[in-house]
């Protein structure tokens, strides 16, 4: 849960010294890319943190807590890539489609662990 956190809210904060730093800080060096490959980025990290801890996910009375918490900062994840998938790099594609193995993969293992 730690390396979720981390791969959560460095981005986030990544973007939000970006937006403060260059409009009232006056750092021109804090461009958009600064926020933006964090977070493209952090969906890859998630993915190969999902992959890893598989196992929690199969066994819903240890990882519970993990699958439900790795599902919704998946999905928070889908939206602003998509827009950056869009408007800043057509890289963001990995992230979007990491986002989304993370989403149908813990649907998936769920379904198998009830069978």
């Amino acid at each position: 849960m730690k390396f979720l956190a981390a791969f959560t809210l460095v981005p986030i904060l990544c973007f939000a010294f970006q937006d403060l730093g260059s409009e009232y800080g006056g750092m021109d060096w804090l461009t958009d890319g600064y926020a933006a490959w964090p977070m493209m980025i952090g969906p890859v990290l998630m993915l190969l943190l999902f992959i890893k801890n598989r196992e929690l996910i199969r066994d819903p009375r240890k990882g519970a807590s993990f699958s439900q918490t790795i599902k919704i900062v998946a999905f928070l994840f889908l939206i602003p890539n998509v827009f950056l998938a869009l408007s800043y790099s057509w890289l963001a594609v990995i992230s979007v489609l990491s986002t989304l193995t993370i989403l149908v993969a813990d649907w998936q293992l769920r379904k198998q662990a009830r069978a």
